[in-house]
């Protein structure tokens, strides 16, 4: 199959083409129409081409649909418009997602990976035939390549729990790929394996200033991958150790962000940590882009390529005439909700709750996203003596907004957690620690005049039940619709679990008979918040751990008969013991 390649201007570099998991790949193709077999692979300038495209293929609508949907959509945070939608939004709010349903298909992340084991593959060879491709730009090279196939595996397994993990570069079209689901610890021992070894040659923070510093994995993005991971499987183990190695690995990410930080002309005292005032941090993150707290965005420019997956679920779904996107915010982001809050009161104070949606004290039961979606400078003035930001508009192509990863205030929670969990009692010193980290990310978003009123009182969250709750509201406060608000879920569910089995897949724990385990009514109570009415239906939909995850696409199993189905969405009657 022949696709065209296009060009980016800040990555200009050649895409790959599209690649499909099972049965066989797509070949690459190059700019004079050659297979990456044929005359290529022979200069230093062809191997950056080809990491660069590696990176150019993340940005694909159909990866970054995925990552809302996957992230933000299936959890409490947003919701369908009731027009337009499509049949796939409509079956994840039901709660009743079939395996032919579109977000269900893993392809465009395996796409990636491809790409990733494909440089893997060729670029080592290229030392011998061109003296200025070096050891050293390879090894940076390798770095960032196992970093990012590392980083696509994670929000696999995290989706779809069983998956088929393969180190090996396909290169044409008939070669076949019909490999069978490995279990997720072992896929998350591969990553973490990867992401150890890409550290020991990841680029330095401080390489470049313009926005390949955030651009471009380096090793605090590395190491933030890392801390991500090791929270994730020391969630579901309830592994000491796991928890321990995440807060290392955070620290590692704050320490290089102190050392790395350029004081600001107004900066008289030095911060504990460098992140920006709250009334500069939305314009400095969303607006201007690439910001000093940042640590891996996907680079837009709105010229040779558009974040139009951003622009179609939460702007205009489909050109500048339409009014909506296919999602809102749900009614938790509004002043009847008041997610926003501290000391009994609606914390009007805190710059979130204006700029993270449009509208939000109009009384609405759904709100506009405005976060990554507007243009215009928020005010610095007191929050309290304005009306709610109303929708501004833009076009709806050229929408140069970057898809963050990993940002510093993430980082800081990360650890948060972690010290929360590790915590042996409620007089634990670490808990204590844990609350400093999360009242400094929340202190940076309140107004100064408000900071005596309505900042976090340390009597409020003293034990350890609601040092997690706190910890697990702040990331709602500090990074909704970025991604990450279902994993939180799922972390704290798996926490308040036992008996999960990351070993074995769920096929094979099905064909053993066991029982599966229920999920925690506490976290089904916290998804169900987004719903008008059908939420407690949609809670006893997602009963056990098989339901949380993604079915595997009906055109995957098709092609490959070493697949096996999430037992949730499996046609076996064998099934029902755990209705």
């Amino acid at each position: 199959m022949v696709r065209k390649i296009k060009t980016s201007r800040l990555l200009p570099v050649y895409l790959f083409s599209f690649m499909c998991l099972t049965s066989c790949v797509d070949t690459v193709l190059l700019p004079d129409d050659k297979t990456v077999d044929e005359d290529y692979w022979k200069t230093k300038s062809d191997v950056n081409q080809m990491v660069m495209g590696a990176y150019n293929s993340m940005l694909s609508s159909s990866v970054i649909s995925n990552l809302i949907v996957w992230g933000d959509y299936r959890s409490d945070e947003l919701v369908p418009v009731s027009s337009p939608t499509t049949v796939a939004l409509t079956e994840i709010n039901a709660v009743n997602v079939q395996t032919t349903n579109a977000y269900a298909n893993w392809a465009s992340f395996y796409s990636v990976i491809n790409n990733c084991n494909i440089v893997l593959t060729k670029a080592k060879a290229v030392m011998d035939i061109d003296p200025s491709y070096t050891e050293g730009d390879y090894l940076t090279d390798r770095s960032q390549m196992l970093a990012l196939r590392s980083l696509c595996y994670f929000y696999l397994v995290r989706n779809f729990r069983d998956v088929p993990y393969s180190a090996h570069a396909y290169m044409n079209s008939s070669e076949p790929m019909n490999i069978t689901q490995s279990n997720p610890d072992s896929v998350l021992q591969a990553c973490i394996d990867d992401l150890i070894e890409a550290e020991q040659n990841a680029l330095d923070p401080s390489a470049y200033t313009d926005w390949r510093s955030k651009g471009l994995i380096n090793r605090d993005a590395i190491d933030a991958m890392l801390a991500d991971i090791y929270l994730w499987r020391a969630s579901v183990t309830h592994s000491e150790s796991d928890y321990q190695q995440c807060v290392d690995y955070c620290d590692k990410v704050i320490e290089s962000k102190k050392a790395n930080h350029v004081q600001g002309r107004n900066e008289t005292v030095v911060k504990d940590y460098p992140l920006a005032d709250g009334n500069e941090a939305f314009n400095k993150l969303f607006i201007t882009q690439n910001a000093e707290e940042s640590i891996f965005e996907l680079q837009y420019d709105g010229t040779n390529n558009s974040n139009t997956a951003i622009c179609q679920n939460f702007y205009k779904y489909k050109n500048n005439s339409s009014t909506t996107g296919y999602m809102k915010a749900s009614s938790i982001f509004g002043t009847n909700a008041k997610i926003y809050i501290n000391n009994n009161a609606a914390k009007n104070s805190d710059f979130r709750f204006w700029q993270n949606c449009y509208s939000v004290n109009s009384g609405a039961e759904s709100f506009d996203v405005r976060k990554m979606i507007t243009t215009t400078t928020s005010s610095t003035i007191d929050p309290n003596s304005r009306g709610a930001y109303t929708r501004d508009d833009r076009a709806y192509d050229r929408f140069a907004q970057n898809y963050i990863f990993y940002r510093l205030s993430d980082v800081m929670l990360m650890k948060a957690e972690a010290m929360t969990q590790l915590a042996a009692d409620d007089k634990d010193i670490q808990l204590r620690q844990a609350f400093n980290i999360v009242q400094f990310v929340n202190s940076r978003s309140i107004y100064t005049n408000s900071l005596s009123s309505d900042s976090l009182k340390w009597s409020y969250y003293n034990t350890k039940t609601t040092m997690e709750t706190l910890v697990l509201n702040e990331r709602l406060r500090e990074l909704s619709f970025e991604g990450k608000r279902w994993y939180d879920l799922l972390r704290y569910n798996y926490r308040h679990v036992s008996g999960v089995d990351y070993t074995t897949t769920l096929a094979k724990q099905s064909a053993e008979g066991r029982d599966f385990v229920k999920n925690s009514t506490d976290m089904l109570n916290l998804l169900i918040r987004k719903y008008t009415s059908g939420g407690q239906a949609a809670a006893s939909k997602m009963r056990t751990e098989p339901y949380l995850y993604m079915p595997v696409y009906q055109s995957e199993m098709d092609v490959n008969p070493n697949l096996q189905q999430n037992p949730a969405f499996s046609s076996s009657k064998d099934y029902v013991k755990n209705y």
